[in-house]
């Protein structure tokens, strides 16, 4: 593989100059500066000041966390703001094209059609494995992401590291590894192996085990190099003061956080003893995540039963290799005690 990051960059992405807002013009703690460079209001409330726009105490924190540079992250409004950006960033609209591993996450398939950018789906094995021949020979020179969940949304398995590796050393485009649910798996971060590939890209979110989905923060890590491209279109003060103290206070309350994951993953046990009791579920597939895909034999109706008794999950019948499927999310002790009961009496 000969990967070049300038190569796949949009054009007039290169030559752009980022947008500097008052706040990039000096690095200070603020703590003795007087501020008339933003035209705020002076009064002071907490949110009267625009946040730091690069959020760079923050940045610092998650840097030592996970044994990286602050220059390899970028923070978004939700990892979509982080997805968007890179569909900006390096793919042209109407030329070129992106390729993703349906049954996943909705989610690319939208960003592709906002951004005016042909998606090539290339289904994953019935194992829900990557089809790396088949991935391989629907790549063209116009193929600048691949967008690969693991674990995945919404099968909930891992994939392969080989087969993941492979990939990043075949394409010349950029791997984008979505680990939304990496906190629950038994499999290591592909943060560990960013030195060795170029072209890797890793989404990250606190929506998930941080449970923090009402502040939207996204992670995105990659190279120094490909983190400046996607900075020249970020908008400046893309993450919000709010978002960034609630973040700060929640990513250093590291024992809570791996406290409630344990719980999580206990639940998970349990609730997959409880489904196999259940008449109508057919196969439950191994998880990696904070939910569970299992079959059963009607969806839309046990869905719709579900509903009447008040517990809302995920109907998956429609997506690829998903039919009759249904989701359904590791909630509480108490909460999962409310489906179980609700689907024995189905």
């Amino acid at each position: 593989m000969s990967f070049n990051l300038d190569k796949i960059t949009r054009e007039n992405v290169k030559g752009l100059s980022p947008y500097s807002s008052a706040r990039d013009e000096y690095v200070s703690d603020g703590s003795t500066m007087v501020f008339l460079d933003a035209n705020e209001n002076p009064f002071e409330n907490g949110v009267n000041r625009y946040p730091d726009p690069q959020q760079r105490g923050l940045k610092a924190i998650l840097a030592e966390q996970k044994g990286i540079k602050e220059e390899n992250i970028l923070l978004g409004n939700g990892s979509d703001e982080v997805l968007d950006l890179l569909f900006r960033a390096f793919c042209e609209p109407k030329q070129d094209n992106i390729i993703t591993l349906p049954p996943t996450y909705g989610m690319y398939k939208v960003l592709s059609g906002i951004n005016m950018v042909e998606n090539k789906e290339v289904l994953l094995t019935h194992d829900f494995q990557p089809n790396v021949e088949e991935i391989l020979k629907t790549i063209d020179s116009n193929s600048k992401l691949l967008f690969i969940c693991s674990p995945n949304n919404p099968t909930g398995n891992s994939f392969s590291t080989n087969k993941i590796e492979e990939l990043l050393n075949s394409f010349n485009g950029l791997v984008v590894i979505d680990e939304a649910y990496i906190d629950f798996s038994s499999e290591e971060s592909w943060t560990s192996k960013l030195s060795e590939f170029p072209n890797l890209i890793i989404t990250q979110t606190l929506s998930k085990a941080y449970g923090m989905a009402g502040i939207r923060l996204g992670i995105c890590i990659a190279s120094a190099e490909i983190i400046a491209v996607v900075n020249k279109i970020k908008p400046p003060y893309n993450v919000n003061q709010l978002t960034q103290d609630k973040a700060t206070l929640r990513v250093l309350d590291r024992d809570a956080v791996k406290n409630e994951v344990s719980q999580i993953l206990t639940e998970r046990a349990k609730l997959e003893v409880a489904l196999k009791t259940v008449s109508f579920v057919e196969k439950i597939y191994p998880s990696d995540a904070n939910f569970i895909l299992a079959k059963v034999d009607d969806a839309s109706l046990r869905y719709d039963q579900l509903l009447e008794k008040g517990v809302v999950v995920r109907n998956r019948t429609t997506q690829p290799l998903c039919e009759n499927t249904l989701r359904f999310t590791v909630g509480s002790a108490v909460e999962n005690k409310t489906l179980a009961k609700a689907l024995n009496l189905i």
